[in-house]
């Protein structure tokens, strides 16, 4: 049986976190008694963790980790390298704000032997249009960068196979931020089998983003050196390859 690792990432979500829980926990009932779900507490400063482990007292396949602050792609690092250490056969990732939709994962499971990772195309996405712009630019920039076409790079719900992650994973800095970025540019620039599939993707449901425009704008700056830095390494492990 296949075991599915569901990693979600959490800062400052007690307003979120027991409906995200509620609605992905039984995901990881469904497809294996190995199957876990792992929720990842980024160093919050208000009590998610404390309501995290409240959860997990009465849900054995759940799993509430903590770590120091150190923002959403290392968070994102963390919870891929502990899936793999203990085992994952299938990494899911997907966020703690509740955009996402448990009802769509099957689709992404039952392609999960044909394709290395399934990744959201996020078609019509509902949560404003300073999001849209950014998610616009990093096609592009991903493009000018790499030289590969990324429909959605950075979508919070994807399925991956742990042993082609397991490959690429040394590849990106630790503690980087856009770390799925990353992930999603070495699997199409290295050839594995990628599939994009559209997937509802909603307002926030409760809470307050943490990241803003101006944020968003610093992350994106010191990304272009970081994408050119990186682009490197890619290249030299393909020509070794």
């Amino acid at each position: 049986m296949d075991r599915l690792f569901i990693i979600i990432p959490a800062y400052n979500e007690r307003d979120n976190i027991e409906n995200v829980v509620n609605d992905w926990y039984p995901v990881a009932e469904k497809y294996g008694d190995e199957s876990r779900l792992v929720i990842v507490n980024d160093g919050s400063k208000d009590d998610t963790y404390e309501i995290l482990q409240k959860l997990a007292e009465t849900r054995p396949k759940m799993i509430a980790l903590t770590k120091p602050n150190g923002g959403h792609g290392a968070t994102l690092l963390f919870g891929y390298d502990y899936a793999i250490k203990n085992g994952a056969d299938y990494i899911f990732q997907t966020d703690s704000d509740g955009q996402t939709l448990p009802s769509e994962f099957d689709e992404f499971w039952q392609k999960r032997e044909e394709f290395d990772m399934v990744i959201g195309h996020r078609k019509g996405r509902q949560d404003g249009f300073s999001r849209i712009i950014v998610t616009k630019t990093l096609k592009l920039v991903c493009a000018l960068c790499f030289k590969v076409k990324v429909t959605d790079a950075n979508t919070p719900f994807r399925l991956m196979k742990a042993e082609s992650l397991k490959k690429e994973i040394g590849y990106i800095p630790e503690n980087y931020n856009l770390s799925n970025v990353i992930i999603s540019v070495l699997f199409i620039k290295k050839h594995y089998n990628v599939k994009f599939i559209p997937i509802t993707f909603r307002p926030r449901q409760g809470g307050v983003n943490s990241i803003n425009m101006k944020k968003i704008f610093k992350i994106g700056k010191k990304a272009l050196g970081d994408f050119a830095a990186i682009n490197k390494i890619i290249k030299k492990s393909m020509n070794q390859g």
